[in-house]
């Protein structure tokens, strides 16, 4: 379909303006295509498949769903209303994002099909945009919407590597037969071969010391999180409110030269005017205090 031809399905009315009540909903459909996929795959779904389930003509279901990425889309939606956010932002920012973690890790293991779901492209449904709302509320009265941006990025894609190694761990216990401890048990030999060669130290290292590997997924999981939000506390701990936007481009050297002993301006805090303290990081304070800070919080938020 040509770009000028395409309509989000989230734009497309459910029902239309006159004529009959439709028989079924696209939310029938959508909760049929999962119970399919979390069953049997997620090609498994197809419109014939889903009309059989449901008691429909395959046919007329393209009237509700126009297409297979439509039905995806409205399946993967599906799939966010599941993480419960409710009451996020708490004010306690390292428990709302290990409870977002949590629930989107324990969305991809019931149903691990969405690790087929090959988009990099956002569909902006209404789960996801809830989920946009409430996430990014957490990050914002600390840091830039850019810098929330990355950082939501770096706490996603742990929660979904995790995920899609457990996912695929599980498969290869299926297709095999064996599991994870039966597995170690066959490759010992060879470890043991590896180890004794003395030509790998780091791989000896891990297998003598490392106590990670031997953890349960769940234990694993909260393992990695932690280390994860160690690495966001520093941005989000901070006494100082937002940065200003950062420019990203590189200094020239002629820059850098002309600049180097300029002596730094004097901020003032925009809510009292005070004078606003350095840091110890050199990391620019935009409010005095953290006070400050959630005054003007609270007024940009009306």
């Amino acid at each position: 379909m040509a770009d000028a031809e395409y309509v989000s399905i989230w734009m497309r009315p459910e029902r239309p303006a006159r004529g009959p009540r439709p028989a079924y909903s696209r939310a029938q459909i959508t909760e049929a295509a999962i119970r399919i996929a979390d069953a049997e795959g997620l090609e498994a779904a197809t419109m014939r498949r889903i009309a059989a389930e449901i008691g429909a003509g395959a046919m007329s279901l393209y009237r509700y769903v126009p297409s297979r990425d439509d039905l995806v889309e409205l399946m993967a939606d599906r799939l966010q209303g599941e993480i419960d956010l409710e009451g996020v932002p708490s004010g306690d920012w390292r428990a709302d994002l290990a409870r977002y973690a949590g629930g989107l890790r324990a969305m991809w293991l019931r149903h691990p099909w969405i690790a087929t779901v090959h988009r990099s492209l956002p569909g902006f449904g209404p789960n996801q945009l809830r989920l946009i709302e409430r996430v990014m509320a957490v990050l914002d009265p600390y840091i830039s919407i850019d810098e929330s941006l990355s950082l939501l990025s770096i706490l996603t894609g742990y929660v979904e590597s995790a995920a899609r190694e457990e996912v695929g761990q599980a498969a290869e216990v299926r297709r095999s037969g064996l599991t994870a401890a039966e597995w170690m048990a066959r490759y010992s030999p060879y470890v043991r071969r590896l180890l004794e060669s003395g030509e790998y130290p780091m791989f000896t290292k891990i297998v003598l010391e490392a106590r990670q590997p031997h953890l349960d997924h769940e234990d694993r999981f909260r393992y990695g999180l932690e280390r994860v939000l160690d690495c966001m506390a520093p941005a989000l701990s901070a006494a100082d409110g937002p940065p200003p936007s950062r420019d990203e481009t590189f200094v020239t050297a002629s820059e850098c030269d002309e600049t180097a002993d300029a002596p730094a301006p004097s901020a003032v805090c925009p809510v009292c005017g005070d004078a606003v303290p350095g840091t110890a990081t050199g990391r620019p304070r935009t409010y005095c205090s953290r006070a400050c800070r959630q005054r003007a919080y609270r007024t940009r938020k009306g």
